[in-house]
């Protein structure tokens, strides 16, 4: 690398957001199914904390020598559905309790995986993990959960979506915060590095270290030079500056997996934004000519983002994973707030958008008297726009208690603040009653 890259990566750095999101490390927890949870529980324990003892270190040694900054250490791990189904227990808080357990010993930030794969049917260890949801969460710090419902081979469970509307209004009562820890999906993922939906999937290798980097603020200032030029200048320069940010997180992903000893999993480049001032997919849209997120053009401008960021990752990694591209969370986006907030970005433009980003409704916040059958129908729409266009996509809503359209809630943190946003009052409650299966699309047999 020659001396004007480096200054270069230097300045994205240092004046344009630009960080290494977070390493992950994934653990299988096949070899740790027991019969007895408590042993189970134990070797789940001794697992994780001897395996990623140094995870955290070596994030810190490479920050210093690089002068990258890694926002964030964390661990996957298998569904625990599947680990704690051997068990016969009536619920599985006691795995969550350990998952949080281990992961504040080697000192991460968050431990995904309390997960259960519904998309075609549940297994009894499926429903034991969903009803511990609640519990499991309200219990725990650092574990973060997540349920498929859904995916482009089997079609949609709704009974499964029926259950998830229902748990999010259980973490509501306990505490709405909760559901920001709880994603629901379809065609989840098994190798994403990011939260709340990270799980180490059964066929990955038994760790691997998977590495999550985005730059909101260095793909706007990049634009910020071609303004006024046409759609494939655009398009060519977000796909160079991906090409760059993916090269960084290939860099540090390689290094760390070796000083680990681990394999390297794949690099997930995914524009995330922060509430920070300059780190926003919303602003990078408005540069490309919207006067606000959420007008006419969004869709479109945010297609185009997230196909030329997918583009310029791959060019630069072999394994480009997880859920590369576009985040458009409501309340971790500076720009999604304030469009938000002026009415001009509703739920229904953020469905539309969610066809054509990487992932969906992601940290809504809606009144605190939603239906959890309306919840669930957020849901289902949601799941459908995953399957039929064979794309993640998920749902984070967030019903806030004694809150309304015009107010707020502070989450702190990355996850920033959000407004009330509008849900439509009418009711779904007949369709998501009916239970049952929608079928796979006509184009998911491809055998």
């Amino acid at each position: 690398m020659d001396l004007r890259r480096i200054m270069e990566t230097v300045n994205m750095i240092d004046n344009e957001n630009l960080d290494l999101r977070t390493t992950t490390m994934g653990i299988s927890l096949l070899d740790c199914i027991d019969s007895d949870s408590d042993r189970a529980c134990q070797k789940i324990y001794d697992k994780i904390t001897t395996k990623a003892e140094n995870l955290v270190k070596v994030a810190r040694e490479l920050e210093t020598e690089y002068g990258i900054p890694i926002a964030n250490k964390r661990i996957t791990v298998t569904p625990i559905s599947l680990i704690a189904a051997a068990s016969g227990d009536s619920d599985y808080v006691k795995y969550a309790v350990t998952l949080d357990k281990a992961a504040k010993a080697v000192g991460v930030d968050l431990i995904g995986g309390f997960s259960a794969l519904v998309h075609k049917g549940y297994q009894n260890g499926d429903r034991v993990l969903i009803k511990s949801i609640p519990q499991a969460l309200k219990e725990t710090e650092r574990v973060c959960s997540s349920v498929n419902v859904g995916s482009t081979r089997s079609g949609i469970n709704m009974d499964a979506v029926k259950e998830m509307g229902k748990i999010v209004i259980e973490n509501e009562k306990i505490n709405p915060l909760n559901n920001g820890n709880l994603v629901i999906f379809c065609n989840a993922v098994e190798d994403n590095p990011f939260m709340a939906g990270g799980f180490h999937g059964v066929g990955e290798s038994d760790v691997a270290l998977n590495v999550g980097v985005s730059g909101p603020g260095v793909v706007k200032t990049a634009l910020e030079k071609v303004k006024g030029e046409s759609m494939d200048v655009v398009a060519e320069t977000i796909k160079q500056t991906a090409f760059k940010v993916t090269r960084m997180g290939q860099l540090v992903g390689q290094e760390a997996s070796k000083r680990l000893g681990v394999d390297f999993g794949i690099v997930d480049l995914s524009l995330a934004p922060t509430p920070a001032q300059g780190d926003s997919v919303a602003n990078i849209l408005e540069e490309i000519g919207l006067e606000s997120v959420g007008t006419h053009g969004t869709t479109a401008a945010l297609a185009m983002l997230n196909d030329a960021v997918k583009k310029g990752g791959i060019m630069a990694c072999n394994h480009v994973g997880g859920l590369s591209g576009a985040f458009i969370p409501e309340s971790e986006d500076a720009g999604m707030i304030a469009a938000a907030e002026k009415g001009i970005l509703t739920v229904d433009k953020l469905e539309a958008m969610t066809a054509v980003c990487s992932v969906g409704l992601d940290m809504i916040a809606v009144p605190g008297d939603t239906p959890a059958e309306t919840i669930s129908a957020m849901i289902a729409d949601e799941a459908a726009i995953g399957m039929i266009n064979n794309k993640t996509t998920a749902v984070r809503v967030i019903p806030v208690p004694g809150k309304d359209v015009g107010d707020s809630i502070e989450f702190g943190g990355l996850f920033g603040y959000a407004p009330i946003m509008p849900v439509h009052k009418e009711s779904s409650a007949a369709m998501i009653n009916r239970g049952g299966r929608i079928p796979a699309p006509v184009h998911s047999f491809k055998n």
